[in-house]
């Protein structure tokens, strides 16, 4: 008989499943408009899990993000202006996978910046 003990379980990654007691609520709003997002942080300041915190923080660098490159490209004439529907349909984009990821339970970066949000606003919703 082998008298050594199993191996640890690896740690969870960043994609990690969440379990299931866990609300999605928080999470699936956070991406549905901007009173959507409102909403989820009156939500999460009530009951703060995990899942919510991760999602909350994807969702605030997607707005930041599309509100600056509003911004940038309005003051651009002609080639900003033809850019702002293609930033808003890639933020749209991004919103939807992040929604899908919250829907399903997980805690998946957006592309592209899902990993500098997290950096970047580490400290809030916590």
């Amino acid at each position: 008989m082998d008298s050594t003990p199993p191996p640890p379980p690896p740690p969870p990654s960043l994609a990690s499943e969440v379990p299931v007691s866990e609300d999605k609520t928080v999470a699936i709003l956070s991406y549905v408009t901007f009173i959507g997002f409102i909403v989820a942080v009156i939500l999460h300041g009530n009951k703060k899990t995990r899942l919510g915190s991760f999602h909350l923080r994807q969702a605030l660098g997607l707005w930041i993000t599309a509100i600056a490159c509003w911004v940038l490209f309005s003051m651009i004439p002609v080639i900003g202006w033809i850019a702002i529907p293609f930033v808003t349909l890639g933020v749209f984009i991004l919103a939807v996978i992040g929604l899908i990821a919250a829907a399903n339970g997980q805690m998946k970066p957006v592309p592209l910046l899902g990993e500098k949000y997290e950096k970047w606003f580490a400290g809030t919703f916590t």
